[in-house]
């Protein structure tokens, strides 16, 4: 089921990273529905296999490709399987990222590097390699970047937050940038969007202590995030650009969630 138009954005071609599982896998399967070729890259494959049955069970075109974004070999050998495949790219959804919780004395530096490596560097390395073999010669495109509710900090998750920070500035930087070759850069930050990743990091037990903070007084879905990429993606937003939409729940304007850990 979807709220939009059947076939809106017919044609296009759209890229999401971690495109298999969670908020990934609700925008793949959002795109797919309004007519969409989606392709869907991961680490690990089998983690892309459901997902992309169920896009061509709706009868969208699917490509499943495993993808380690870190690499900038693989990343540059991705798009340019995908421009042989579809001819084309229209969206870019940077969503894949990686993160644990942690009180910010206890972050290794080899769990700082990860975290970095792969919510911000990662984000740069597709960002970059679209837009050069495709959008910048080829007269535009949209870029959707995944980040994070920062506004009042992360405690306990300080190397997400920070990478997600620098996400945010570099959004802005390229909407600039890149504004003469029509290139619409912006981001969506979630919430507490209920996944499986979500409740294994924070479990039934801190559930309801975090629902109650949150303004509307309950979680998110995946699809309130799909909603808001087709949004962007979409001619309604042809005229937004290095912009962040929160989509929490209103939890940016009430204070902060405490996510810190226990010192053991």
């Amino acid at each position: 089921m979807t709220i939009f138009a059947p076939n809106l954005l017919q044609g296009q071609t759209a890229i999401v990273t971690g495109g298999g599982t969670g908020i990934g896998r609700g925008i793949a399967l959002e795109f797919a529905r309004l007519g969409a070729n989606v392709v869907i890259c991961s680490r690990k494959l089998e983690h892309l296999t459901a997902t992309a049955a169920d896009i061509r069970a709706c009868g969208g075109e699917s490509l499943a490709l495993q993808a380690d974004i870190r690499d900038v070999d693989a990343v540059s050998r991705t798009v340019r399987t995908v421009l042989d495949r579809f001819g084309r790219v229209d969206v870019l959804v940077n969503n894949a990222g990686g993160q644990f919780a942690s009180a910010s004395a206890r972050i290794s530096t080899n769990g700082w590097n990860a975290v970095i490596n792969t919510n911000l560097n990662g984000t740069w390395y597709m960002t970059r390699e679209v837009a050069t073999q495709w959008m910048i010669p080829h007269g535009g495109g949209k870029i959707i970047n995944i980040v994070a509710c920062l506004w009042r900090g992360m405690p306990g998750l300080a190397h997400t937050g920070a990478a997600r920070a620098g996400v945010v500035n570099l959004t802005k930087s390229l909407s600039i940038e890149w504004a003469p070759h029509n290139i619409r850069v912006n981001c969506i930050a979630p919430g507490n969007i209920l996944t499986d990743g979500w409740e294994q990091a924070y479990g039934e037990a801190r559930a309801e202590d975090i629902r109650v903070q949150i303004p509307l007084q309950r979680f998110g879905a995946p699809e309130d995030i799909a909603y808001a990429a087709v949004f962007l993606a979409s001619p309604a937003g042809d005229y937004i650009t290095g912009a962040t939409l929160a989509v929490d729940g209103g939890q940016q304007h009430w204070g902060n969630i405490d996510y810190t850990p226990e010192e053991s």
